[in-house]
């Protein structure tokens, strides 16, 4: 992405009077800070000119604001294998591997789902920051919305913001559930005893809610299709516990069936959300990854034996 791409508007009779930036922020919905970069790397113009802010527009003009700017890659870019979902030139949706970090923690992590995207990016002759939308845990697959640009991450981060940006997951859990469908409610705060967990906390954690739908039952397992609203960490985990049915294979909550598989089973399945630039609503799925796909061919054939 050698050369700017721009979001364009045309001024309607009812918008006439009104300043650049109140059609920046108005129409296009860019925030104060991003038409900040823009100002200072030439990125709005008014009739393809450089325009200024305090400008008053007319009828009939055109207002336009740079969806790209160079600037510096802050990882090193490392070749890795990337299963691309979705891409155009402003989000990518990765099917993020178990067990990569999506970004790292410290310096000594150089190998992370962000390090391949750089490499990925430079390849397009792109230079820009990796910017993961929401989070996925280290040892969970799926469907990982990445911005490409700063002017799609803040509109994909007010969508995630507002509950717009749909992330919906599949877990095996722990024993039977008898409900079809429910929805826990329970604030999610930081552990009393470790603070790298979380645990649900009435009087001091933050809300958090989570919806679930059985889809297939085993002898001893769940296998369900759950829903945030919100984006505590960790809060499939929390929330499955809490509720007495925790994740298969989790070494922090629950350790419950540690002998099927090497991480939890919880799969970020599918992403709905609507691009930043065409506002079309987009739905990206991502196919249940080989362990998790052994893991349920063993629970029904377990379950056929009874």
């Amino acid at each position: 992405m050698s050369e700017r791409t721009w979001t364009t508007h045309t001024v309607t009779a009812a918008e006439a009077g009104q300043t650049v930036e109140e059609i920046l922020i108005g129409t296009l919905s860019i925030s104060r800070r991003m038409i900040q970069k823009l100002t200072r790397s030439k990125g709005v113009q008014l009739n393809r000119k450089p325009a200024y802010l305090a400008r008053q527009v007319k009828e009939g003009d055109v207002v336009r604001a740079a969806l790209s700017f160079q600037e510096e890659a802050t990882l090193s870019a490392v070749e890795m294998p990337l299963d691309v979902l979705y891409e155009d030139q402003q989000v990518i949706v990765v099917n993020k591997p178990p067990f990569l970090l999506v970004h790292p923690t410290n310096p000594s992590q150089t190998e992370t789902l962000s390090h391949g995207l750089t490499h990925h990016f430079s390849q397009q002759g792109l230079q820009a920051k990796v910017r993961p939308v929401h989070r996925i845990d280290r040892d969970t697959s799926g469907a990982l919305v990445v911005a490409k640009t700063a002017f799609a991450h803040q509109h994909l981060d007010r969508q995630l913001r507002e509950r717009e940006l749909k992330r919906e997951y599949l877990a095996f859990v722990a024993g039977t559930i008898a409900e079809e469908r429910g929805q826990i409610d329970a604030p999610i705060g930081k552990h009393k005893q470790n603070p790298q967990l979380r645990a649900v906390r009435p009087n001091a954690g933050e809300f958090a809610l989570t919806r679930y739908e059985v889809i297939e039952r085993y002898q001893d397992a769940t296998l369900v299709h759950l829903e945030l609203e919100t984006g505590r960490t960790h809060q499939i985990r929390v929330h499955m516990t809490h509720l007495g049915h925790p994740l298969l294979g989790d070494r922090q909550y629950g350790r419950i069936g540690l002998h099927l598989l090497k991480r939890q089973a919880l799969h970020a399945s599918r992403v709905t959300f609507l691009h930043p630039t065409s506002g079309e609503q987009l739905v990206v799925e991502a196919p249940l990854p080989d362990d998790l796909a052994a893991l349920k061919q063993a629970l029904l054939r377990e379950s056929a034996d009874v």
